[in-house]
């Protein structure tokens, strides 16, 4: 049941039929590993064309607010504030699948939506990433050297952490100690 669940949502993305993907979303008994926050991220980018970058030394800042516009990434209503600079960077994304790498780096944001808050200071020695869609993995170790510090809240799930060391509680729960963090997805 769950593979044939699987198989149709990546066939609906494929097919690019927002309309099936959002029955197949809430209909579907998919509620063990689709999270209302992962149901968003396929609704917002299931059409995101595909794009890599590497860079260098980088210094960004951004601004944007969203509402219902009818563009990857741009479909859930959303505000927020960003900057960040680092050595090293790349990042390869399309779709709903994207994976990431990082030198050392620092950055602070903002973001509120319809599903959460986040207000977040963050600065590691350097970082990998990868995720797809609505599959989650169900346990997650995270290795490395970083000062993180903010609070996370959603419906679901609240984060605090201070200097790297702080506990996610919710549908992940975890723990992180300097950077160094092991959580596992609940249901």
């Amino acid at each position: 049941m769950l593979y044939r669940n699987v198989l149709v949502l990546v066939l609906c993305i494929h097919c690019k039929e927002i309309s099936y993907m959002i029955d197949w979303l809430l209909i579907t008994n998919c509620s063990e590993f689709v999270g209302v926050e992962m149901v968003a991220h396929v609704i917002d980018n299931y059409d995101r064309p595909r794009n890599s970058y590497a860079k260098g030394v980088y210094a960004n800042t951004d601004k944007y607010a969203y509402a219902f516009s009818n563009k990857p990434g741009q479909r859930i209503p959303k505000a927020g504030v960003m900057a960040q600079a680092g050595v090293g960077r790349a990042e390869i994304e399309c779709s709903i699948f994207e994976a990431e790498a990082n030198g050392p780096n620092a950055s602070a944001g903002a973001e509120a939506n319809v599903l959460k808050a986040v207000a977040v200071a963050q600065a590691e020695v350097g970082s990998v990433g990868a995720s797809m869609g609505p599959l989650e993995v169900k346990a997650r170790v995270k290795c490395g050297l970083a000062v993180d510090t903010g609070v996370k809240l959603s419906f679901i799930q609240g984060e605090l952490k201070f200097l790297g060391t702080g506990v996610t509680v919710g549908r992940t729960t975890g723990v992180s100690v300097l950077g160094n963090e092991v959580t596992i997805s609940l249901w």
